[in-house]
């Protein structure tokens, strides 16, 4: 029941946090250099003109005055509309976040995966060829920057060896996209139970999840060493081969003491990529939402750009907030009070 307790009071702060995300994603936003007016109106455009697109923007209209409207606005479940598609930015973020979290939650399971086996494999054989051998495979994973691998795996998968597709996007140029109900096109694909497309969009993943994968397995393998060799120096690991018990088991008892670091830094690299996988997205034209992020950025479009902080925000909030609550349930060394 303590832990009830201690998630009530972890969720109690969510409203606090929530509106230092408002304030903070109104504040950066109207920070930025440049007059929206001018982008949509264009360089001919008249002083007329431009107060005219202010005016219908309430571009004119004093900071805590549109900061109230905003508020108001979010309270009625209204995030705007984009200056240049007219179209609603709930609807907008709703649109291209599953494929962001299809990209990431793939990616973070090849990341853990490799990962995790990297660092049981140097932290089990510490000292000897296979620790050096991991180590020197984790420093060249995290040495080289995510765009640059993913611009070299498709010179070398994609435009030497032909192993994958052309990075147009998700899809081929000429491939069907399956009706939507999810967003997430490979879930979608099943769904609608077309293989042919679901192939495609496999082949199509392969590239940027293995971007994000490889280069973010380096974190996952260095959590796992740092909590694993003290783990199986530990006395209770002693104990359990004095037992008789078999090294797989002692592997498991000594994985279950480390896993709360491990079970940390993915919540902290899935909050991270819910808006940072934005240069990978638009190397491989992915159409997510950290790409129209950045599209919306270059265009000042004010309200798709408080839309996509707003929207991060919150959900780094509520994986930072899950994730206490679970280091809590699994980790009996956390305090309530």
């Amino acid at each position: 029941m303590r832990v009830f307790g201690y998630a009530r009071r972890r969720m109690f702060f969510l409203p606090l946090g929530l509106l230092s995300v408002i304030v903070l994603a109104f504040l950066l936003v109207n920070a930025l250099p440049g007059n929206p007016a001018g982008v949509i109106a264009g360089p001919a455009a008249s002083p007329a003109e431009l107060a005219g697109i202010e005016r219908r923007l309430g571009l004119d209209k004093p900071l805590w005055e549109r900061f109230t409207d905003y508020v108001g606005a979010l309270v009625r479940g209204d995030f705007g509309s984009s200056y240049y598609t007219d179209r609603p930015i709930l609807s907008e973020i709703l649109r291209f976040a599953p494929a962001t979290l299809e990209l990431v939650v793939l990616s973070l399971t090849i990341a853990a995966v490799l990962g995790v086996g990297l660092g049981v494999l140097g932290a089990y054989y510490k000292g000897r060829s296979a620790d050096r051998t991991s180590r020197l495979v984790v420093t060249t994973f995290q040495s080289i920057p995510d765009f640059f691998l993913a611009l070299l795996l498709i010179y070398l998968c994609f435009y030497l060896a032909g192993w994958a597709p052309a990075p147009v996007g998700r899809l081929g140029l000429m491939d069907e996209p399956p009706p939507t109900v999810t967003g997430a096109l490979l879930i979608d694909a099943l769904i609608s139970g077309d293989m042919r497309t679901f192939r495609s969009a496999v082949a199509h993943s392969l590239l940027p999840v293995l971007t994000l994968g490889i280069y973010y397995s380096a974190y996952f393998a260095r959590s796992t060493y740092a909590s694993l060799v003290p783990a199986l120096e530990s006395k209770q690991v002693e104990f359990a081969r004095a037992c008789g018990l078999s090294e797989r088991t002692v592997l498991a008892y000594a994985f279950r003491q480390a896993r709360t670091p491990i079970l940390t830094y993915g919540g902290i690299l899935l909050a991270a990529l819910l808006g940072g996988a934005a240069i990978i997205e638009t190397i491989f034209s992915w159409g997510g939402f950290g790409e129209w992020a950045i599209d919306s950025i270059l265009q000042l479009d004010i309200p798709a750009v408080q839309g996509f902080i707003l929207a991060a925000g919150v959900g780094t909030l509520l994986v930072f907030t899950a994730l206490d609550i679970l280091v809590a349930v699994l980790d009996p060394r956390v305090r309530y009070d």
